[in-house]
């Protein structure tokens, strides 16, 4: 027996399970609260079983609930990509991106869709930039369009795109004994300390599995969240970093930090465009994934890179 389920049931549905409150649902729909009360109560009727629970003053989600939560955002996502689809055989170049980026992947991605607006000036974005941790959450969720990172997971079914290099170096206050010293020994750096991002951090993991290949014990001395923290703390003399080159250009520029020339460095990684495979891109996400492909490296600074 099929749901007599309508799509204005599933929209309010979709927002009050995605805010767990009935209030911000209909604040965000325009919708009084009664309303969106009503149109729980009848998808209810429809469905054959609750799908929240009250306990105290808080609504939480049933096992048929996130059922229902997960066919209601992939109706969504499937009607807005028809509407794209429909827009850009109209001829008309519009269309919403929603992506997340690493943090370290910040300091070029807003000047990529800066640059691809210019291109289609009709789309719109949502960017989310935050760590390695949530960004494979959104993939697991299949959250976004697409996902700009490091390194992903090879137990993930994933499709990844490696598009541009991502040198990771050592870094130093411009003061320190070592910048005046060419060709460091590797082994040197067992004498110093290091501040470091947090442990499941893309750049952490890299950087502690090229130590270990190289049978060098990491001194680190503290633990940071941003890229950011780590160049502060590495400019208050508070021990060498490790970061990529991407995120130094206004720091060398500057002569704030000095990148060390240290034996087997820099460390090579790459920078890939990600989504959830056998996942459908709308038109927009699409272009923009081969926009991505074809033209990010030329949005890169030259000289933070001939910095590397």
């Amino acid at each position: 027996m099929l749901m007599n389920v309508t799509f204005r049931q599933l929209r309010v549905f979709e927002a009050v399970a995605r805010h767990l409150s009935y209030t911000q649902a209909a604040h965000e729909l325009h919708l009084s609260q009664p309303a969106v009360s009503m149109q729980i109560r009848q998808l209810e009727e429809n469905v054959g079983l609750p799908l929240f629970e009250q306990i105290g003053k808080k609504i939480y989600l049933t096992e048929a609930g996130h059922e229902m939560f997960r066919y209601s955002r992939s109706i969504a996502e499937q009607l807005e990509e028809a509407e794209e689809v429909i827009q850009q055989l109209k001829g008309v170049h519009r269309g919403h991106l929603d992506i997340a980026v690493a943090s370290t992947a910040n300091y070029f991605a807003t000047r990529l869709l800066a640059a691809f607006a210019r291109r289609y000036p009709g789309t719109t974005f949502s960017l989310d930039v935050t760590n390695r941790a949530s960004l494979l959450r959104q993939l697991e969720e299949n959250a976004r369009d697409l996902v700009i990172m490091g390194k992903p997971p090879g137990d993930m079914p994933l499709v990844a795109e490696s598009f541009m290099d991502n040198p990771l170096v050592v870094v130093a206050p411009p003061d320190h004994p070592l910048t005046r010293e060419p060709n460091i020994p590797f082994e040197r750096l067992a004498r110093e300390t290091f501040v470091v991002r947090e442990a499941g951090s893309g750049t952490f993991i890299a950087m502690e599995r090229f130590f270990e290949e190289h049978g060098i014990r990491l001194a680190t001395g503290m633990e940071l969240t941003s890229n950011e923290a780590i160049k502060q703390a590495v400019e208050a003399g508070l021990g060498l970093g490790i970061v990529s080159i991407h995120t130094l250009e206004l720091e060398l520029e500057a002569g704030r930090l000095a990148v060390l020339d240290v034996e087997h460095f820099p460390i090579l990684r790459h920078w890939y465009v990600v989504h959830r495979e056998g996942k459908r891109l709308s038109p927009v996400a699409q272009t923009f994934r081969e926009f991505v492909l074809g033209e990010a490296a030329g949005f890169v600074s030259a000289g933070a890179l001939g910095s590397g």
